[in-house]
């Protein structure tokens, strides 16, 4: 059982950064792929972003490409998110997800065995 907690949500302006936090209790935090994905109102979960085992990996969204950045700290448990230039599109829950080993798809939602509840992201203008 891995839980994840999310952190670092919350308002900010438009064209502005946050950086959003997971905090994982696995025994072997570094076992474990990490993905991000959000969900905005009325919308499915969609893939943002995602980082291998010792984080020399990392894959994004088209639409966050540029502006948002995964990283993880092994030695903290922790990956992060770092989302800057945020638009107006941007908006949504953001879970972290954890998976054990790639099967198929990393920017497949069903891959990933283990998910935070998530933390808000609002845009203000």
């Amino acid at each position: 059982q891995v839980q994840l907690v999310e952190s670092g949500g919350g308002l900010v302006q438009a064209g502005g950064s946050l950086r959003l936090s997971c905090a994982a209790s696995a025994r072997t935090f570094s076992s474990y792929y990490m993905g991000w994905f959000r969900q905005a109102p009325g919308k499915e979960r969609e893939f943002v972003a995602a980082i291998s085992w010792g984080g020399g990996r990392t894959t994004y969204a088209d639409s966050v490409k540029g502006r948002f950045t995964v990283s993880r700290d092994n030695t903290k448990n922790t990956v992060y998110l770092q989302m800057n230039s945020l638009k107006p599109e941007d908006p949504a829950v953001y879970s972290c997800a954890a998976r054990s080993e790639v099967t198929s798809s990393i920017r497949d939602a069903a891959e990933y065995n283990y998910w935070g509840q998530g933390t808000q992201v609002p845009v203000s203008s």
